[in-house]
């Protein structure tokens, strides 16, 4: 299935795939809001609520529309990057904390132009290995969510920069991305990313994610018809896909995006198991980039 873009001199044509996305079930009044646990909850609670409404759509290929830039944080709410990382052990915990946050930062840096990038934390992931169980590994998150609300997002500069600094940061525009690296090639459960330009504030829902020193947010999300998917193919280890989850800024800019893993239509159950590496950072820019 392909669809034709307009937009573009000549049109493009994007391959797509039909998938069902698991997004949240409308609540009932007083049902209250979705809760989603970190670790494995008391005896009788289920690990998360919420009903989920699976739904098949159309998830386009996103490459072409890359290559013509069509793609930005500040737009669409997610951009595309060729970049090789130094590190080759993604297992040794040390060289990801001391390599490959300082060259994620640098990259960050460099794509948005903040004035400093703090990386606050990281997740594995393996489709194969993977458990909700363990922090050390999880396995692919396969419903429709983001990862910060407009609450959760400030409270992020709070709990990782020294109170002073974290009061004055917050008067100036901010932003929390995360950058998403496949370890091998993608073969199985790829990530589908949603344009913030099809999301309307009414798709979000607010829903608990519990620590066991704390409650964080993230938002679930309705079904909307006009939201448009994309996904890149066989994505590699040298690239990466920048997703923005908050940004401070309300005048139109892309404040965050949706995100999923999917099972692609005719992957083989013999395929290589999705291996996967997010970091997450808050951006910050000076006071003068705040409008």
């Amino acid at each position: 299935m392909s669809a034709v873009l307009n937009r573009w001199p000549g049109a493009v044509t994007l391959p797509s795939v039909q998938a069902e996305l698991n997004y949240l079930r409308p609540g009932e009044p007083g049902e209250g809001r979705p809760v989603s646990y970190t670790f494995e909850p008391p005896p009788g609670v289920p690990w998360t609520t919420g009903e989920l409404a699976p739904t098949r759509l159309s998830i386009h290929d996103g490459r072409p529309l890359a290559a013509l830039g069509e793609f930005s944080l500040d737009g669409s709410g997610f951009a595309y990057r060729g970049h090789r990382s130094v590190v080759r052990d993604f297992s040794d915990d040390a060289a990801i904390r001391s390599v490959y946050y300082a060259e994620s930062e640098q990259l960050l840096r460099d794509v948005t132009g903040a004035k400093k990038v703090v990386v606050f934390d990281h997740t594995l992931r393996d489709s194969a290995l993977g458990s909700r169980a363990t922090s050390a590994l999880r396995e692919p998150v396969r419903r429709v969510h983001n990862d910060q609300t407009f609450v959760s997002g400030p409270r992020r500069v709070r709990d990782h920069l020294p109170p002073d600094e974290a009061e004055e940061r917050l008067t100036n525009r901010f932003a929390i991305i995360n950058l998403w690296r496949p370890l091998a090639t993608v073969e199985q459960w790829p990530l589908a990313l949603c344009d913030a330009r099809t999301i309307a504030p009414g798709d979000l829902v607010p829903s608990d994610l519990v620590y066991r020193d704390k409650v964080g947010e993230t938002y679930g999300f309705l079904h909307n018809p006009g939201h448009r998917w994309y996904w890149f193919p066989r994505l590699r280890p040298d690239e990466v896909l920048l997703l923005k989850i908050y940004d401070s800024r309300e005048d139109g800019t892309a404040r965050l995006t949706a995100h999923t893993a999917f099972e692609q239509p005719g992957q083989s159950p013999d395929a290589a198991p999705r291996r996967s590496i997010e970091l997450r950072a808050l951006v910050f820019w000076p006071a003068d980039r705040r409008h």
